[in-house]
């Protein structure tokens, strides 16, 4: 192939690498954003200190209620989410939604875990007295976002997109070395700047990470 028919190949390809790393870039925006803070007060997180804030509520269960979801001689422990009116009784009565939620069923209690990013919750029902009782804690806008960073507790769509973020930030990592290895001939400084990203941290890891 000749150097004039070369040419308009090479523009073509890095046309495409262009388009391919905005397009991606686009894409990974916010992501980039939030998991670069994040890395941040994950670095630092005991000197971050949270002030958690913790909500309890207690009410008693209706007679009627009670003796409907009593325990029979052959219960077993099992998982189940809880009846539509037992449900909708602990969303007035504890202010807590748990309808579709799994609940741990014994003979004792009834037993629901409500964990989310940057807090926790709970509701527990005595089966014998009817006892009920809430406790929501949230702590705080840093520890949400830390457990987004991390995946805590925060659901299959937002698992889907760490996904797609993380496929996104490939794409844009390759697109720019590819583009970086095209210019690199106008730009002596290029792979000298490429093997100290590469080398610092190998040499970090071995040097100090035991």
């Amino acid at each position: 192939m000749t150097a004039a028919a070369a040419h308009p190949a090479r523009a073509g390809w890095l046309k495409t690498l262009h388009r391919w790393h905005w397009i991606s870039s686009a894409i990974a925006l916010l992501g980039m954003l939030l998991f670069a803070a994040t890395g941040v007060t994950l670095n630092h997180a005991a000197r971050i200190e949270a002030r958690p804030v913790v909500v309890d509520r207690k009410a008693m269960l209706p007679a009627a209620l009670l003796a409907a979801h009593a325990p029979t001689a052959g219960d077993r422990r099992h998982d189940a989410p809880l009846p539509p009116d037992l449900a909708d009784w602990v969303a007035v009565a504890l202010q807590v939604d748990v309808h579709g939620r799994s609940a741990e069923w014994s003979t004792d209690e009834i037993y629901v875990a409500l964990p989310r990013p940057g807090g926790d919750a709970w509701v527990r029902i005595d089966r014998a007295s009817g006892e009920a009782e809430a406790e929501d804690t949230r702590r705080g806008w840093i520890s949400y976002l830390n457990d987004l960073h991390k995946g805590r507790n925060a659901g299959t769509a937002w698992s889907w997109f760490i996904d797609a973020f993380a496929v996104a930030c490939l794409v844009f990592t390759i697109t720019g070395l590819v583009i970086l290895k095209m210019h690199a001939g106008h730009r002596p400084g290029t792979w000298p700047l490429v093997g100290l990203g590469v080398v610092l941290p190998v040499l970090l890891a071995l040097l100090f990470i035991h």
